[in-house]
């Protein structure tokens, strides 16, 4: 069962459970699901499910970020919408297997004492490994903290 099916059996059963906002929510994500599958012009890969549910959970997270703190309608649906989109969103690797996996990376560019110079072609080489399974700002931080 692919996503954009989970998300319209779970937009049908909030509808069943008269849950306007939950309803709302999914109907949004399956219209990016169905954007997305329409411009591809075939069926998306997991991969490409997940892009764009990263990419709503991040558009969603940063909707949140800027709206004042006296909107607390905002603020609400904004926190609804984020839970129900990481039920769809996919795990995110932890700080653990991250630096293992720039460990891995630093061993194959046979590199021992990284410097700042270096930090473009280790991000270029890192992004593949990690990207959609990893937040990007966290890989950026694991990967500049190497160097202090």
């Amino acid at each position: 069962m692919n996503k954009m099916e989970q998300v319209r059996a779970e937009m049908f059963q909030a509808m069943k459970d008269k849950n306007a906002q939950r309803k709302a929510d999914l109907s949004s994500l399956l219209s990016a699901l169905k954007a997305k599958w329409k411009d591809k012009n075939a069926d998306l890969t997991e991969e490409e499910e997940n892009a764009v549910v990263l990419k709503e959970l991040k558009q969603t997270q940063e909707t949140l970020a800027t709206t004042p703190a006296d909107r607390t309608d905002i603020i609400a649906e904004c926190e609804a919408r984020i839970a129900t989109l990481k039920e769809f969103a996919p795990q995110q690797m932890g700080e653990a297997e991250i630096k293992a996996i720039i460990a891995k990376v630093l061993a194959e560019m046979d590199i021992t004492s990284p410097t700042p110079q270096q930090k473009g072609l280790i991000m270029k080489n890192l992004m593949p490994l990690v990207k959609g399974k990893a937040d990007g700002s966290l890989v950026n931080k694991l990967v500049a903290d190497l160097f202090a």
